[in-house]
């Protein structure tokens, strides 16, 4: 389901690297040069073409990106091109940093919890003791204050079992305990907290459909007519990141690009972090909520550099 296109015939990472050192070399850099190679390699390519040009040149690929490019394209050229856990656990300390932490700075923490697999968490954790010596759990326990830090920490500090296992009557027990704790307004309850954080995906979806079966509305719904309250507002986020991921990320596109301005940091991070995963399915919930196309929005509200680059990511003719 990803948008991304790699080449039938792949270059080597040394002929790559290669080519990325004639962009950067001479008056200005040839833009196109290295949204054409850095765009149409997937993960693991974009990982040898790292290790390649460090020693071919003895520099960062990432560091010469950075004196070369500016503005949001070099911070979207520099997400894509590091190794996605080392990524999110950038994006991560970015939005923890943040003096005034909203929803709208913690939503990275869930979409990396909520919508990447078990072993990437725990890349990204792993990730991120190394990069900034000490770990994404002291980050939020330090920053973000009850009862969202308890929500979050759960989450982070989780290992969900990664394949499809479903058992219906744990989803129409949990689906009560949910149920009571809503009507209740215990959002932050522990048996919730224990439910959304440690059960598998495929579990927890059979559990919100059990929901909906049980008591009409569905949970996400129940959890609104809850308030207005910032744990009201993570808390949907994480039942539609594990339910919908592609509907999470489908509104996180719509948000950048209405209104006036654009929010370039939230778009990035929505292409860049979903275009080797499920950015096809994003196109087509985009459309199906927005009745326009994702990529004609895109389109319309970047400019340059910024705007072939994510469109590159998006698909873009080879």
């Amino acid at each position: 389901m990803a948008t991304m296109r790699v080449p039938d015939v792949v270059p080597t990472p040394t002929q790559d690297s290669q080519r990325l050192r004639k962009a950067f070399e001479g008056w200005g850099t040839d833009e196109e040069g290295v949204i054409w190679i850095l765009g149409h390699r997937n993960a693991s390519q974009r990982k040898k073409i790292r290790e390649t040009y460090q020693q071919l040149y003895n520099e960062s690929l990432i560091d010469r990106l950075y004196s070369e490019l500016s503005g949001d394209f070099r911070k979207a050229v520099i997400l894509w091109t590091l190794d996605p856990p080392e990524r999110d656990a950038k994006l991560a300390n970015e939005a923890l940093k943040q003096k005034k932490k909203g929803i709208h700075h913690l939503q990275v923490i869930i979409e990396i919890s909520c919508a990447s697999s078990p072993h990437h968490l725990m890349a990204a954790r792993q990730a991120y003791c190394s990069l900034f010596d000490y770990s994404l759990e002291e980050h939020i326990t330090s920053t973000v204050t009850l009862p969202l830090r308890k929500l979050l920490l759960g989450l982070v500090s989780s290992y969900r079992y990664d394949r499809e296992l479903v058992d219906a009557n744990v989803a129409d027990s949990e689906a009560s305990v949910l149920h009571d704790a809503i009507e209740k307004k215990q959002l932050d309850h522990d048996e919730v907290v224990w439910i959304l954080s440690t059960r598998n995906t495929f579990q927890l979806k059979a559990t919100f459909e059990c929901y909906k079966q049980k008591y009409g509305n569905s949970i996400d719904q129940d959890v609104k007519s809850s308030g207005t309250s910032d744990l009201v507002s993570i808390l949907r986020m994480i039942i539609c990141c594990i339910d919908t991921p592609e509907k999470h990320f489908a509104e996180v596109v719509r948000n950048s690009v209405v209104g006036l301005g654009t929010d370039e940091d939230s778009l990035t991070r929505a292409i860049v972090t979903r275009a080797e995963i499920d950015m096809m399915k994003i196109r087509g919930e985009y459309f199906n909520m927005y009745k326009t196309s994702l990529d004609n929005e895109v389109i319309g509200d970047t400019s340059g550099d910024y705007k072939d680059f994510l469109v590159t990511l998006l698909g873009g003719k080879l």
